[in-house]
């Protein structure tokens, strides 16, 4: 494993102008230590736990949320039973106090249940704290959610949206593969996922590498850091991150971007619609197909449409709002023939 690059951020840079850009512009992970010292959420946690409690208990108001819970001994994180026909932990609705009444309850536990809030909008959960706890991304449109949990682990998983995590109480433990490590990490079902998102099979504190014997070629590619309270970390679109909370309250807040206009539809749908459409041609229609790919997506070249009149290259030509509405129309009429 290789450790991650590192900046030292001033928690009074403008994090848009002097930080978001660059990062931007060479999508590699980052770590970014003391971007988020100033936060009053970050300075709670380092007074004392109780003090983070109550900061976030003041600011709660009730709204339900969801909760994952899993008994002692769930080493290997949020993900499948032995046979992968279920999760190993229950999803239940409730509140966050609950939350953090079961934490405080097994802090001592050196065995406890695993109890975790995950991806929750802050300004649904919690109002008032996304305005005190910011940062300002200029005119990119942007999610902010809260994590808080104990002893946790998500096993790795991709995100579509970039994605900035800020670690605000707790120590967490990132380790990340680039996207071409995906036949070597052993991912699961598409459609049948822990939290929306496929994840690896590998238990990573403890590979079977019987099992999965090239799991230890991504290990070769795996960059690794520890992040502490004011710390964050950037995680380009579809970089594997496996995530460890080490303590025994954590607390993380992450923001999620699309470099994309909000019109684009999700290329997780492509996917699908090509293993319902592609995947079990016979090999030479795969061959014809992955040329016409090429030619219309991933290679597509300027002049690739020069002899069609810009007038009537219809779903071929430049995208905009109205163009991705039409071609969702004609999406949902193909597939309900």
């Amino acid at each position: 494993m290789n450790h991650l690059q590192e900046i030292q951020a001033s928690a009074s840079a403008n994090f848009h102008e002097e930080i978001l850009e660059e990062i931007l512009a060479t999508p590699e992970p980052r770590v970014l230590r003391g971007l988020v010292s100033h936060w009053p959420l970050v300075r709670s946690a380092r007074q004392s736990s109780g003090e983070l409690e109550r900061y976030l208990r003041q600011r709660y108001q009730g709204a339900p949320v969801q909760a994952f819970v899993a008994g002692p001994g769930n080493n290997q994180g949020f993900g499948y039973d032995a046979d992968l026909s279920k999760t190993n932990f229950e999803q239940i609705a409730t509140e966050l106090d609950w939350v953090l009444d079961r934490i405080a309850e097994h802090r001592d536990n050196d065995n406890p249940p695993t109890f975790y809030m995950g991806s929750t909008p802050v300004a649904y959960c919690l109002p008032g704290v996304e305005q005190e706890n910011r940062l300002e991304f200029g005119e990119v449109e942007h999610s902010m959610r809260i994590w808080i949990g104990n002893r946790t682990i998500v096993p790795a998983h991709y995100d579509i949206p970039d994605g900035l995590a800020c670690v605000c109480a707790g120590r967490r433990r990132f380790t990340l593969f680039p996207p071409e490590q995906l036949a070597n990490l052993y991912v699961g079902p598409v459609d049948f996922t822990p939290a929306g998102q496929p994840v690896s099979l590998v238990d990573l504190l403890n590979p079977d590498l019987d099992r999965y014997p090239r799991f230890a070629e991504a290990m070769k590619h795996a960059l690794v850091a520890d992040l502490e309270p004011g710390d964050a970390i950037y995680i380009p679109s579809m970089w594997w991150h496996h995530v460890q909370g080490l303590e025994s309250l954590n607390v993380l807040v992450n923001y999620w971007w699309r470099q994309c206009p909000a019109y684009m539809g999700t290329p997780s749908d492509a996917l699908l619609s090509a293993i319902l459409s592609i995947r079990d041609l016979p090999q030479d229609q795969r061959r014809a197909w992955r040329s016409i790919f090429d030619h219309y997506i991933f290679d597509a070249k300027d002049d690739s449409l020069a002899h069609i009149p810009e007038a009537i290259r219809g779903c071929l030509g430049s995208l905009d709002a109205d163009g991705a509405r039409k071609i969702r129309t004609l999406l949902r009429n193909n597939l309900n023939r």
